[in-house]
């Protein structure tokens, strides 16, 4: 969860329209209009500071906000669904998947069957990728291959490519007396076990 109590403003005087705020926004929550003016979404602005550490121009600046907490009450999905999620993505449901928000497997999981299909929404309703905005896109990626969501382009400069895991691995690979040494099948019987345990929910 993400408690927010701060928000994105703009100062108008200094705006030049350059884009870079909407192209860093992990909420898509930041926008230029016609007007070559960022406009900022208040109802779904994390405050993480991306477009404020990002800005050229200093125009963009945290104000505080009355705070809100954006969460996912995981039980409200299917349990068996959201359990089958997480094993088909080989992670536990109590997995913590960011560690600036502490959220886990489970809430992610929760979260895309409730409807939120795009690692952006996923953000606005669990709070992830808003504190350091960078180490929690992987797994969430892989919680929604493993939902069956097909992501298009990404926008701005985020990034939607998934890195290869130990079992994406070519079976040529795995089974190569020369890289035995990795423990490869060891590995992924050991990870899976993990993944299917439900033990301590």
């Amino acid at each position: 969860m993400r408690i927010v109590n701060t928000r994105a403003q703009v100062n108008k005087e200094l705006c030049n329209g350059c884009t870079i705020c909407e192209k860093v926004c992990p909420t898509l929550s930041i926008t230029v209009g016609k007007n070559r003016l960022a406009v900022v979404n208040e109802l779904t602005c994390t405050g993480c500071g991306n477009c404020e550490e990002r800005c050229p121009e200093y125009a963009i600046s945290l104000v505080p906000i009355k705070p809100k907490l954006l969460q996912v009450d995981w039980t409200r999905a299917p349990r068996e669904r959201v359990f089958e999620v997480c094993r088909k993505a080989h992670m536990h449901p109590q997995e913590v998947i960011c560690y600036c928000t502490g959220t886990r497997a489970r809430e992610i999981a929760a979260s895309i069957l409730l409807g939120a299909r795009t690692p952006e929404k996923i953000s606005i309703q669990t709070g992830v990728r808003t504190g350091c905005t960078v180490e929690c896109i992987e797994p969430i990626l892989r919680l929604l291959a493993a939902a069956g969501v097909k992501l298009g382009k990404a926008p701005g400069y985020q990034w939607y490519g998934l890195t290869s895991t130990a079992w994406d691995l070519p079976e040529e690979v795995v089974k190569n007396p020369e890289y035995r040494k990795f423990h490869f099948d060891e590995d992924r019987r050991l990870l899976d076990r993990i993944a299917e345990s439900q033990g301590g929910e």
